[in-house]
Formats: structure tokens, C-alpha cells, sequence
């Protein structure tokens, strides 16, 4: 069954931390705005923090988990917002990726990741992995602030955006061809067929 062409690509920017004092809302809030405004997105915002989401696996009835579900499967494409802790991405965001299956299937995945030296690159990779397990599409390009805690000031604006903002445009144009050629390629022939 197609469904009525909407030329906007609905993308979820997905946080991937919860901890108290998180930077990932100052760095989820910049990325979102670079997407909004007149562009070729719709933006669904999903903070872990605000889901209600049990700390481990709920049951597959779960009202939370089957709202998420639901707010995945509408999505054409994703923005991991992802701190890098110890080498690696956080718990909480395993457990909301893990606690999605096919709804990631066939649909292209992109990162703005920070951290210190590495800028929240181990992190990245590591997720690229999980979500190639899962069927997703990775976009080469991301953004990645390096010493993050010093990218923005007190009110949460980026001191220097200039290099952020071009890597952001870079990121968004690639994703936004992934997310369209993937839509009408799932349209045309449903992916699920393909999957393990």
C-alpha cells in the first residue's frame, strides 16, 4: 500500500543520555534547530528522560515502549544525539535502541556525537555496528564536538559555529537523500522481507 507522497522526511532526533545536568540537551537543542525552519524536515524530538520507559526491558504491552514503537516506525530517518562515557554510548540509549526491532529496518541513521579529545567518535562506531545488526544505514558524515563542555556558553549557543554548522549541512543533505531514496524504496518493496 503507498501512502500519500509527503515531500518532508519525518526525522526523529533521538538524545542519548539521561543523566542529571546532561549536555545532551544544550547539544540535542542546537541540532534541532539547525533542522527546523522551512527545510525538507519534520522533527520528532525523543528524550529517553521524558519517555517513562522502565530501566530494563518492559514487556512487549508496554504503553511507553509501544508509543516509542510507534513514533520510530513513522520516522524516515534518525538523529542519534550521543555523549561518548568510558569509550562508549549509554546505557539508556542501548536499552531504547534494543527495545525497537523492525522498526529500524531499511531506514538511514546519522550522529552528532561529544565527548572530550574524541569528540564522541568511539561512541559513534560502536553504535554503527548495532545498528547495521539492525538493518539501519549509517550516513559516513556526522558532527562531533570535541571538549564539548567548552563548545557552548553559558546560555547554550555555540562559541564558533562555523565549522559545526557547515558539518551539519553536510550531515543533513546526505541523510535527507538517504531518507528519501530509502522511503520510496520501503514504499515500493517493504524490506522486512530481506531481514534475519
Amino acid at each position: 500500500m503507498h501512502r500519500k507522497l509527503d515531500p518532508r522526511i519525518n526525522l526523529a532526533v533521538i538524545y542519548g543520555s539521561t543523566r542529571e545536568g546532561r549536555l545532551c540537551e544544550t547539544i540535542a537543542a542546537w541540532t534541532i534547530a539547525q533542522i527546523e525552519g522551512d527545510g525538507p524536515f519534520a522533527v520528532d524530538a525523543i528524550d529517553p528522560a521524558e519517555l517513562g520507559s522502565p530501566t530494563r526491558h518492559p514487556p512487549r504491552d508496554d504503553a511507553a515502549l509501544l508509543a516509542l514503537k510507534e513514533r520510530i516506525a513513522l520516522a524516515d530517518g534518525f538523529i542519534v544525539v550521543t555523549p561518548e562515557y568510558n569509550r562508549g554510548y549509554p546505557a539508556p540509549l542501548k536499552l531504547l535502541i534494543d527495545s525497537v526491532g523492525r522498526e529500524w529496518r531499511g531506514k538511514p541513521v546519522a550522529f552528532v556525537s561529544y565527548g572530550g579529545i574524541s569528540g564522541g567518535l568511539r561512541a559513534v562506531e560502536q553504535l554503527r555496528l548495532v545498528f547495521a545488526e539492525l538493518h539501519a544505514a549509517t550516513i559516513r558524515d556526522g558532527v562531533a564536538f570535541t571538549n564539548a563542555w567548552d563548545q557552548f556558553d553559558a546560555s547554550g549557543q555555540l562559541v564558533d559555529a562555523d565549522r559545526a554548522e557547515r558539518a551539519m549541512a553536510t550531515m543533513l543533505a546526505q541523510l535527507h537523500w538517504w531518507a528519501s531514496a530509502l522511503r520510496n524504496a520501503r514504499d515500493s518493496v517493504p524490506y522486512g522481507q530481506f531481514a534475519a
